[in-house]
């Protein structure tokens, strides 16, 4: 009877340990920069990935019919070409570090979600600020 009870309880640990380490792999979303792409290539084809760095400047295009979003993604070191389809993000601007998520298909990546890094520094307008101040307060955020 002891030995039953040993072997379920083995049995459930089992299926436990294969649910959580058995599917992890696939659900693996690796965060790379350009560099680390173009280092080995093959290995991110068709996976979720997120990318990461630098829009280059004078590379973005945004097509507002077809609401498609191409760039350039550098680390200062390589460059990634980048399509995104949705509107941008407001930030969303040249020199802005941004996270790309999405797929390298054919040298290209093609991205799901836009992530926009944005200023770490968060000032509340104070009491009896005019309205002009709480404007260049929010330039200044931009």
């Amino acid at each position: 009877m002891r030995t039953k009870y040993v072997l379920g309880v083995l049995l459930i640990l089992g299926a436990l340990g294969y649910m959580v380490f058995g599917g992890l792999g696939r659900n693996l979303v690796y965060f790379l920069t350009p560099s680390e792409y173009l280092q080995d290539q093959s290995r991110y084809q068709n996976r979720p990935v997120r990318l990461g760095g630098l829009v280059k400047e004078g590379t973005v295009r945004y097509d507002k019919d077809r609401l498609e979003l191409r760039f350039t993604l550098t680390d200062g070191v390589a460059e990634v070409p980048v399509v995104h389809r949705g509107t941008p993000p407001g930030m969303f601007k040249e020199g802005q570090g941004v996270v790309v998520e999405g797929r390298f298909r054919e040298g290209v990546f093609q991205g799901s979600n836009l992530l926009v890094k944005h200023s770490e520094s968060y000032q509340a307008p104070k009491a009896g600020w005019t309205p002009e101040e709480v404007r260049k307060l929010i330039e200044e955020a931009k």
